[in-house]
Protein backbone atom coordinates (compact mmCIF):
# COMPACT_ATOMS: atom_id res chain seq x y z
CA UNK A 1 0.00 0.00 0.00
CA UNK A 2 1.60 3.26 -1.09
CA UNK A 3 1.51 6.32 1.11
CA UNK A 4 1.37 9.80 -0.47
CA UNK A 5 4.50 11.18 1.17
CA UNK A 6 3.45 14.74 0.43
CA UNK A 7 0.44 14.19 2.70
CA UNK A 8 2.76 14.39 5.69
CA UNK A 9 5.49 16.78 4.55
CA UNK A 10 5.74 20.31 3.22
CA UNK A 11 6.55 18.98 -0.24
CA UNK A 12 3.63 18.35 -2.57
CA UNK A 13 3.63 16.26 -5.72
CA UNK A 14 1.51 17.00 -8.76
CA UNK A 15 -0.24 13.64 -8.48
CA UNK A 16 -1.72 14.08 -5.02
CA UNK A 17 -5.39 14.79 -4.56
CA UNK A 18 -6.73 18.18 -3.37
CA UNK A 19 -7.90 16.54 -0.15
CA UNK A 20 -4.41 15.17 0.47
CA UNK A 21 -2.89 18.61 -0.08
CA UNK A 22 -5.33 20.17 2.36
CA UNK A 23 -4.71 17.42 4.93
CA UNK A 24 -1.03 18.33 4.86
CA UNK A 25 -1.40 22.10 4.66
CA UNK A 26 -4.14 22.61 7.22
CA UNK A 27 -6.47 24.37 4.78
CA UNK A 28 -10.23 23.79 4.97
CA UNK A 29 -11.48 20.93 2.86
CA UNK A 30 -14.56 20.24 0.85
CA UNK A 31 -16.69 17.27 1.79
CA UNK A 32 -16.74 14.57 -0.91
CA UNK A 33 -19.91 12.53 -0.85
CA UNK A 34 -19.89 8.80 -0.44
CA UNK A 35 -22.81 6.42 -0.46
CA UNK A 36 -24.65 6.11 2.86
CA UNK A 37 -25.51 2.84 4.50
CA UNK A 38 -28.66 2.17 6.52
CA UNK A 39 -28.88 0.00 9.58
CA UNK A 40 -31.69 -0.65 11.97
CA UNK A 41 -31.70 1.25 15.29
CA UNK A 42 -31.78 -0.74 18.51
CA UNK A 43 -34.48 -0.62 21.17
CA UNK A 44 -35.15 2.28 23.52
CA UNK A 45 -32.56 2.97 26.24
CA UNK A 46 -32.35 0.76 29.30
CA UNK A 47 -34.63 1.36 32.25
CA UNK A 48 -31.67 2.29 34.45
CA UNK A 49 -31.25 5.53 32.50
CA UNK A 50 -34.00 7.16 34.49
CA UNK A 51 -31.99 7.07 37.71
CA UNK A 52 -29.14 9.00 36.11
CA UNK A 53 -31.29 11.93 34.98
CA UNK A 54 -32.20 14.80 37.26
CA UNK A 55 -33.58 18.23 36.54
CA UNK A 56 -31.09 21.08 36.82
CA UNK A 57 -31.35 22.90 40.14
CA UNK A 58 -30.61 26.57 40.67
CA UNK A 59 -27.69 27.81 38.60
CA UNK A 60 -26.65 24.45 37.19
CA UNK A 61 -24.19 24.56 34.28
CA UNK A 62 -25.75 25.10 30.88
CA UNK A 63 -26.43 22.00 28.81
CA UNK A 64 -26.78 21.89 25.07
CA UNK A 65 -30.07 20.26 24.14
CA UNK A 66 -30.44 21.98 20.77
CA UNK A 67 -27.31 20.50 19.23
CA UNK A 68 -27.04 18.52 15.98
CA UNK A 69 -27.92 15.45 18.05
CA UNK A 70 -31.58 16.39 18.18
CA UNK A 71 -31.81 17.77 14.64
CA UNK A 72 -34.02 16.38 11.91
CA UNK A 73 -32.73 13.14 10.47
CA UNK A 74 -31.49 11.65 13.72
CA UNK A 75 -33.38 8.70 15.08
CA UNK A 76 -35.93 9.55 17.72
CA UNK A 77 -34.37 7.07 20.14
CA UNK A 78 -30.90 8.61 19.79
CA UNK A 79 -32.30 12.12 20.20
CA UNK A 80 -34.18 11.09 23.31
CA UNK A 81 -31.07 9.51 24.79
CA UNK A 82 -29.10 12.70 24.07
CA UNK A 83 -31.64 14.83 25.91
CA UNK A 84 -31.55 12.51 28.91
CA UNK A 85 -27.75 12.53 28.96
CA UNK A 86 -27.74 16.33 28.88
CA UNK A 87 -28.99 16.44 32.49
CA UNK A 88 -26.75 13.68 33.84
CA UNK A 89 -25.23 14.22 37.29
CA UNK A 90 -23.57 10.84 37.78
CA UNK A 91 -20.04 12.20 38.29
CA UNK A 92 -18.24 15.34 39.35
CA UNK A 93 -17.55 16.46 35.78
CA UNK A 94 -21.15 17.63 35.57
CA UNK A 95 -20.36 20.40 38.07
CA UNK A 96 -17.82 22.13 35.83
CA UNK A 97 -19.00 21.39 32.30
CA UNK A 98 -20.50 24.01 30.03
CA UNK A 99 -22.31 21.63 27.69
CA UNK A 100 -22.71 17.87 27.41
CA UNK A 101 -21.02 16.62 24.24
CA UNK A 102 -23.07 13.66 23.07
CA UNK A 103 -22.16 12.97 19.45
CA UNK A 104 -22.55 14.18 15.89
CA UNK A 105 -22.95 12.73 12.42
CA UNK A 106 -25.15 10.21 10.66
CA UNK A 107 -27.11 8.04 13.13
CA UNK A 108 -27.34 5.35 10.46
CA UNK A 109 -23.61 5.36 9.72
CA UNK A 110 -21.80 2.04 9.55
CA UNK A 111 -18.52 3.58 10.74
CA UNK A 112 -18.12 5.28 14.14
CA UNK A 113 -15.06 7.24 15.27
CA UNK A 114 -14.55 7.43 19.05
CA UNK A 115 -12.25 9.82 20.88
CA UNK A 116 -11.50 10.10 24.58
CA UNK A 117 -13.25 13.22 25.92
CA UNK A 118 -14.36 16.73 24.96
CA UNK A 119 -11.85 19.57 25.01
CA UNK A 120 -12.37 23.28 25.59
CA UNK A 121 -13.93 24.05 22.21
CA UNK A 122 -16.16 20.99 22.38
CA UNK A 123 -17.32 21.92 25.89
CA UNK A 124 -18.28 25.38 24.67
CA UNK A 125 -20.09 24.23 21.51
CA UNK A 126 -21.53 20.89 22.61
CA UNK A 127 -20.15 19.04 19.59
CA UNK A 128 -17.20 16.63 19.40
CA UNK A 129 -14.01 17.47 17.49
CA UNK A 130 -14.61 21.12 16.61
CA UNK A 131 -11.22 22.57 17.60
CA UNK A 132 -7.89 22.26 15.80
CA UNK A 133 -7.90 18.49 16.27
CA UNK A 134 -11.38 18.37 14.79
CA UNK A 135 -10.27 20.37 11.77
CA UNK A 136 -7.47 17.88 11.21
CA UNK A 137 -9.92 15.00 11.56
CA UNK A 138 -12.07 16.61 8.86
CA UNK A 139 -9.03 16.73 6.55
CA UNK A 140 -8.20 13.13 7.36
CA UNK A 141 -11.73 12.08 6.47
CA UNK A 142 -11.71 14.12 3.28
CA UNK A 143 -8.45 12.42 2.24
CA UNK A 144 -10.28 9.07 2.19
CA UNK A 145 -13.43 10.48 0.58
CA UNK A 146 -15.58 10.84 3.69
CA UNK A 147 -17.06 13.61 5.79
CA UNK A 148 -19.12 13.97 8.95
CA UNK A 149 -22.36 13.30 7.11
CA UNK A 150 -21.25 9.76 6.30
CA UNK A 151 -19.92 8.74 9.72
CA UNK A 152 -20.71 9.25 13.40
CA UNK A 153 -18.32 10.82 15.93
CA UNK A 154 -18.47 10.49 19.72
CA UNK A 155 -16.26 10.23 22.81
CA UNK A 156 -15.93 7.73 25.63
CA UNK A 157 -17.24 10.35 28.07
CA UNK A 158 -19.60 13.29 27.52
CA UNK A 159 -18.12 16.03 29.73
CA UNK A 160 -14.76 17.78 29.62
CA UNK A 161 -12.23 16.81 32.33
CA UNK A 162 -10.54 19.86 33.93
CA UNK A 163 -7.46 21.02 32.02
CA UNK A 164 -8.04 18.23 29.49
CA UNK A 165 -6.62 15.60 31.83
CA UNK A 166 -7.30 11.91 31.22
CA UNK A 167 -10.72 10.79 32.44
CA UNK A 168 -10.69 9.06 35.83
CA UNK A 169 -11.92 5.50 36.21
CA UNK A 170 -15.06 6.52 38.11
CA UNK A 171 -15.91 9.10 35.44
CA UNK A 172 -15.57 6.52 32.69
CA UNK A 173 -17.65 4.07 34.66
CA UNK A 174 -20.40 6.63 35.26
CA UNK A 175 -20.54 7.66 31.60
CA UNK A 176 -20.52 4.07 30.42
CA UNK A 177 -24.30 4.08 30.94
CA UNK A 178 -24.66 6.52 28.06
CA UNK A 179 -21.78 5.14 25.99
CA UNK A 180 -23.17 1.60 25.76
CA UNK A 181 -26.72 2.72 25.00
CA UNK A 182 -25.47 5.10 22.33
CA UNK A 183 -23.54 2.35 20.55
CA UNK A 184 -26.48 -0.04 20.93
CA UNK A 185 -28.66 2.45 19.08
CA UNK A 186 -26.05 3.24 16.43
CA UNK A 187 -25.30 -0.43 15.68
CA UNK A 188 -22.12 0.33 13.69
CA UNK A 189 -20.40 -2.24 11.52
CA UNK A 190 -16.95 -0.86 12.33
CA UNK A 191 -15.31 1.35 14.96
CA UNK A 192 -12.14 3.45 14.74
CA UNK A 193 -10.68 4.45 18.11
CA UNK A 194 -8.76 7.72 18.18
CA UNK A 195 -5.89 7.78 20.64
CA UNK A 196 -4.51 5.87 23.61
CA UNK A 197 -7.18 6.79 26.14
CA UNK A 198 -10.09 5.85 23.89
CA UNK A 199 -8.40 2.60 22.90
CA UNK A 200 -7.57 1.56 26.45
CA UNK A 201 -11.03 2.54 27.69
CA UNK A 202 -13.08 0.76 25.04
CA UNK A 203 -10.86 -2.30 24.77
CA UNK A 204 -10.33 -2.46 28.55
CA UNK A 205 -6.58 -2.84 28.35
CA UNK A 206 -3.43 -1.16 29.63
CA UNK A 207 -1.45 -1.90 26.47
CA UNK A 208 0.23 1.17 24.91
CA UNK A 209 -1.17 2.56 21.69
CA UNK A 210 1.84 1.32 19.75
CA UNK A 211 0.95 -2.25 20.66
CA UNK A 212 -2.73 -1.77 19.81
CA UNK A 213 -2.17 -0.29 16.35
CA UNK A 214 -1.76 -2.48 13.30
CA UNK A 215 -4.24 -5.19 14.23
CA UNK A 216 -7.97 -5.67 14.44
CA UNK A 217 -9.72 -5.84 17.79
CA UNK A 218 -13.24 -6.72 18.82
CA UNK A 219 -15.86 -4.81 20.78
CA UNK A 220 -19.03 -6.81 21.35
CA UNK A 221 -18.69 -8.41 17.92
CA UNK A 222 -17.80 -5.16 16.13
CA UNK A 223 -14.38 -4.95 14.40
CA UNK A 224 -12.24 -2.18 15.89
CA UNK A 225 -9.16 -0.40 14.54
CA UNK A 226 -6.91 1.86 16.62
CA UNK A 227 -5.08 4.94 15.37
CA UNK A 228 -3.61 8.18 16.66
CA UNK A 229 -5.74 10.99 18.04
CA UNK A 230 -5.65 14.07 15.78
CA UNK A 231 -4.46 16.18 18.72
CA UNK A 232 -1.40 13.93 18.99
CA UNK A 233 -0.74 14.33 15.26
CA UNK A 234 -0.75 18.10 15.69
CA UNK A 235 2.01 17.70 18.29
CA UNK A 236 3.82 14.94 16.39
CA UNK A 237 3.31 15.53 12.65
CA UNK A 238 5.92 12.89 11.88
CA UNK A 239 3.35 10.25 12.83
CA UNK A 240 0.91 11.31 10.11
CA UNK A 241 2.30 8.68 7.74
CA UNK A 242 1.30 5.91 10.15
CA UNK A 243 -2.08 7.55 10.60
CA UNK A 244 -2.57 7.60 6.83
CA UNK A 245 -1.80 3.88 6.68
CA UNK A 246 -4.39 3.31 9.40
CA UNK A 247 -7.01 5.29 7.49
CA UNK A 248 -6.27 3.32 4.33
CA UNK A 249 -6.78 0.07 6.24
CA UNK A 250 -10.06 1.27 7.71
CA UNK A 251 -11.30 2.45 4.31
CA UNK A 252 -10.35 -0.79 2.53
CA UNK A 253 -12.03 -2.96 5.16
CA UNK A 254 -15.05 -0.69 5.27
CA UNK A 255 -15.51 -0.89 1.49
CA UNK A 256 -15.08 -4.66 1.52
CA UNK A 257 -17.59 -4.97 4.36
CA UNK A 258 -20.20 -3.03 2.45
CA UNK A 259 -19.58 -4.97 -0.75
CA UNK A 260 -20.39 -8.14 1.16
CA UNK A 261 -23.49 -6.70 2.81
Amino acid sequence: MQTPVSLFTSEQSTSESPASKQFASGQPTSNPAVSGQAVTAAEQQAKTTESAVVKPVGQAPEVNIQTPIASAGFSAALSELAVKASTCRLCGLSEERTKVVFGVGNPEADLVFIGEAPGRDEDLQGEPFVGRAGQLLDRMLAAIGMDRDQIYIMNTIKCRPPNNRDPKADEVQACNLWFEQQLDLLQPKMICLLGRVAAQTVLKTDEPLGSLRGQWHDYQGIPVWVTYHPAYLLRSPGQKQKSWQDLQTVLASFQKLNQVT
